[in-house]
Order: C-alpha cells, then sequence, then structure tokens
C-alpha cells in the first residue's frame, strides 16, 4: 500500500532549515492532494528572564510571525498548494510541535528542519528536531537537503541559496 500524507505539519522558526522543510512539505502536500499545516511557536520561555517583560514586547513578537506566516502561506498557494492553514502557538516549542498540533489537527506527518545548533547549544538547550523525532505522535521527516536533493550546506560550509519559485 502506497502512504499518502494528508495532513502534513511543516514548523517555522525562521530558520534556513525550516524554509527547506517548508519547500519539500509544500511539494509533498500537492502530490498527495493534501493540506499544508505551518506552525509557528513563540517561547515563552525565552520572555521568563526578561526583567521588563510586557505585552508589547509579545504583541510585536506576534505580528512578526503572523507576517511571516502570511508570507509563507502565499508562497504556498503561488506554488500551487490550495489548502494551507497556519497557527502561532505560545509555550514550548517542542510539545507543541511533537503531541499538540498533531493530536489537534490530525497531522499524518510532521517535516521539520534539521537543527540549526552546534553540539554545545544541543547539550545546554536541547534540540526541538532531536525531541520530535524521538516523542512524535505521528511520521517524522527530518529536512537535511534542498529541492534538488543536494546538501543543504555546500563545500565551504555556507548555507547553499534557496531558488525561487
Amino acid at each position: 500500500m502506497l502512504q499518502q500524507y494528508k495532513h502534513i505539519l511543516v514548523a517555522i522558526d525562521g530558520s534556513y532549515e525550516a524554509e527547506l522543510a517548508f519547500r519539500k512539505a509544500v511539494e509533498v502536500a500537492k502530490r498527495n492532494n493534501g493540506e499544508l499545516f505551518l506552525i509557528h511557536v513563540v517561547d515563552t520561555r525565552a520572555f521568563q528572564n526578561v526583567s521588563s517583560f510586557d505585552s508589547a514586547m509579545v504583541e510585536q513578537v506576534t505580528d512578526t510571525a503572523k507576517k511571516t506566516m502570511e508570507q509563507y502561506v502565499a508562497t504556498a498557494k503561488k506554488n500551487g498548494l490550495d489548502n494551507v492553514n497556519y497557527a502561532i502557538e505560545y509555550g514550548a516549542p517542542k510539545v507543541i510541535i511533537a503531541k499538540e498540533i498533531p493530536k489537534e489537527h490530525n497531522i499524518d506527518l510532521i517535516m521539520i528542519g534539521a537543527t540549526g545548533l552546534n553540539a554545545v547549544e544541543r547539550l545546554l538547550i536541547g534540540s526541538v528536531t532531536e525531541y520530535v523525532t524521538r516523542t512524535a505522535i505521528c511520521d517524522v521527516l527530518v529536512v537535511r537537503t534542498d529541492l534538488d536533493n543536494k546538501p543543504a550546506l555546500n563545500q565551504s560550509g555556507k548555507k547553499a541559496s534557496i531558488q525561487a519559485e
């Protein structure tokens, strides 16, 4: 039996790796006549250490996230995918991406970018990608290559450019 993923989740965090996952997810959703669901999680733990925390800061982050997500939706639609939705959530990205959103939206595939963290950062704060691959309630595809299946990093160690569609 051929597996067809109909409800695909992509975590968007503004990183190059998330962009690669998004581009590939659009193609998978088109091939499967599926829905693409984009999620951006505002990590509220980042605000806990800010002594002058106020709601204006959260509003600014939310406004930026909303504009970014709307651009992603427009890009997906421009590339031929009609069924695209998004959400902005607040809390711990690991749990929201791995468990909460997949359960709420009947997600059958999470496509997530490989971590952009170095070894020390992964040790200290942990990788969202690593957590999601270990604990997700559905299949997970970690994206490490561009649309041509070339490594995301070129030989000089710099990020390869993403081709505009």
